[in-house]
């Protein structure tokens, strides 16, 4: 018994939220063809991924995989409200959480253990948005990253 909680243990000090429990390491990214920017826990996501599959901005990843973040610049040239342009992306039917205003949208849900997260703002011809994917069992770890992340989310 004793072997399993000291394994549980080195198991979660092995994960990038554990450095949560330290300060956590935030830089500004900046999409630079658009100027959209966000607060980014870089001592958390510290691994790059590419690009995005669509329009302009940056994938990162956590050391262990298990969370990833995606800034992205997507062109919204019919200039669609927030409301028409999520309708168009085909969300899934199970949304959890959902806010859609005239300047921005956010909508949330579970999916295979992993908490989704999407928030776009709108300014202009772009839709500034982040994409969050993180392990549903760490949502109360999770909630002030994610908070912190989603509301310096900004657009030039």
């Amino acid at each position: 018994m004793r072997v399993r909680c000291c394994l549980a243990a080195l198991l979660f000090s092995l994960s990038p939220l554990a450095a949560a429990a330290q300060p956590v390491s935030w830089q500004r990214y900046v999409v630079p063809e658009t100027g959209a920017s966000v607060d980014v826990p870089a001592s958390i996501f510290a691994e790059e991924s590419g690009k995005p599959e669509t329009g302009y901005g940056r994938r990162f990843l956590t050391s262990d995989r298990r969370a990833n973040l995606t800034i992205q610049s997507v062109q919204n040239d019919a200039l669609e409200s927030p409301a028409r342009f999520l309708a168009g992306k085909n969300p899934p039917s199970g949304i959890v959480y959902k806010k859609v205003t005239n300047r921005f949208f956010v909508v949330s849900s579970i999916c295979n253990d992993k908490i989704w997260y999407n928030r776009c703002n709108f300014a202009g011809r772009f839709a500034n948005c982040i994409l969050i994917n993180y392990p549903a069992a760490e949502k109360r770890q999770w909630d002030s990253i994610v908070t912190r992340i989603s509301n310096t989310l900004a657009s030039r």
